[in-house]
């Protein structure tokens, strides 16, 4: 396939022509009374997607895949009567009637084009965080997943953490009124203000340098920067600190007040180098209200060193006291509400001062009961476990792909301003397209043959 619209358009022409069901995976699971899952992508955080997923009693897992023999064969001594395979597209292919879900652990710009052909196959998908590369992808794998009304899940596991859902049902509650603004920030530095680098390196034996690089065009190897760490900071592969942590972070705002997509982007930022995403980033999206928010609502991001700006909306009550290293404060009519990343309660600030959290203001069939897990590794299975137990037929995901592909075009449209420094984008939903004829090139690029 030479394009991404070509691509799209075939893939989601057949999904409006067969309608399957949840209840194909389900008794397909009868049969031998498990969930058979195919993994792409096990280094690195796809191996914790491996451990987190199969952790499942119910999880056999049935076929590994990656590019780099070394992780490959690391998942491999894990289940060793899984199949292995280097190329995702002969694995579905040849798995096709053996495996039932497919967890998708690549880097960006590989999610789609793995994630659209299971669907494609009628296989429920897990795929990681930032849903897509390209807003257009976002919106074919939504409607694949609706039209075929498939199990999906994106692989934000702190949506379904304590704190965040207690955030979330805190602001639905009213605790600060409706919210005017959101400041969110990490001072991660998913970026590269240097220049494209000259020559190219040896591929080492364990890489297979042409299936890396898939649907994105040739480039030289290099070592060390691309594979396996450093490409969240270039264009043609990532989506910078916005696309990683701003996910995470935007998030429980953009559940919790019901947000939709925005009407207006800003994005201040160096100019772009037409390969790395800027160190620093400042990005402003309006967007219309809600029954949560006030009837314009903003919502300002800030990434890198020495994020965030200081501002009157983030004093905190204590002298001298520093904000969370990465975080989000709501800003509403009765105060602030301080949500620091991750693993903390919430804070309340009213009139200058932090104020005990009322949790009786929440509905009490809703509220929650016990205490916080403070343990990473356990509290992230229950996002992949909820995702097992609804391609089972036992309750639902709370982040499907009809969510994740709305927040997941409202990030990358802030990485699309990132190309047009301190200049306001208007984004017309209903066409899908920016008013700014010149920016909406970066919707959608070419999908290279490999």
């Amino acid at each position: 396939m030479s394009n991404r619209r070509e691509f799209i358009k075939n893939t989601t022409l057949l999904a409006s022509s067969i309608g399957l069901s949840p209840s194909m995976v389900m008794s397909a699971c009868q049969k031998n009374g498990k969930l058979r899952t195919a993994h792409v992508g096990v280094g690195n955080m796809g191996l914790e997607d491996l451990k987190a997923i199969s952790s499942h009693s119910l999880v056999e897992v049935t076929a590994l895949c990656d590019v780099d023999s070394r992780f490959l064969n690391a998942a491999h001594a894990l289940f060793p009567n899984a199949k292995t395979y280097s190329d995702y597209r002969v694995m579905l292919k040849e798995m096709k009637k053996e495996i039932d879900a497919v967890v998708v652990s690549t880097p960006d710009h590989t999610h789609a084009p793995a994630s659209m052909m299971a669907m494609d196959m009628g296989k429920a998908v897990y795929c990681q965080k930032p849903l897509t590369h390209h807003v257009t992808e976002a919106r074919a794998m939504r409607k694949i997943a609706e039209k075929k009304n498939l199990v999906t899940q994106m692989g934000i596991q702190v949506h379904s953490f304590y704190d965040y859902k207690l955030a979330t049902q805190l602001i639905q509650a009213g605790i600060i009124g409706k919210v005017s603004k959101v400041h969110a920030w990490s001072p991660k530095n998913w970026g590269y203000d240097g220049a494209v680098p000259d020559g190219s390196d040896p591929v080492p034996e364990y890489l297979d340098w042409n299936l890396w690089l898939g649907t994105a065009k040739e480039r030289p190897y290099k070592e060390g920067l691309y594979h396996p760490g450093n490409w969240r900071k270039l264009s043609d592969y990532g989506c910078g600190t916005l696309g990683d942590m701003g996910v995470h972070i935007f998030d429980t705002p953009y559940n919790a007040l019901a947000l939709d997509i925005p009407h207006t982007i800003k994005t201040e930022c160096r100019a772009p180098n037409g390969y790395g995403f800027p160190e620093n980033n400042v990005v402003t999206y309006d967007f219309p209200g809600t029954k949560y928010t006030t009837n314009e609502f903003q919502w300002i991001w800030y990434d890198g060193d020495g994020a965030p700006s200081s501002h009157k909306d983030l004093e905190l009550p204590i002298a001298g006291e520093s904000l969370p290293e990465q975080g989000a404060m709501f800003v509403g009519e009765k105060g602030n509400l301080l949500l620091p990343h991750f693993m903390e309660l919430p804070k309340l600030i009213v009139g200058g001062n932090y104020k005990d959290l009322d949790l009786n203001i929440i509905d009490e069939s809703i509220r929650p009961t016990g205490e916080p897990v403070r343990d990473y590794a356990e509290e992230s299975k229950l996002h992949y476990h909820q995702f097992v137990d609804a391609c089972l037929g036992k309750g639902e995901c709370t982040a499907p792909f009809s969510y994740a592909a709305r927040l997941t075009e409202t990030i990358l449209l802030g990485v699309i301003a990132g190309y047009f420094p301190n200049q306001t984008l208007h984004w017309n939903n209903e066409k899908s397209r920016f008013d700014e004829e010149e920016a909406n090139k970066f919707l959608d690029v070419p999908y290279r043959k490999f």
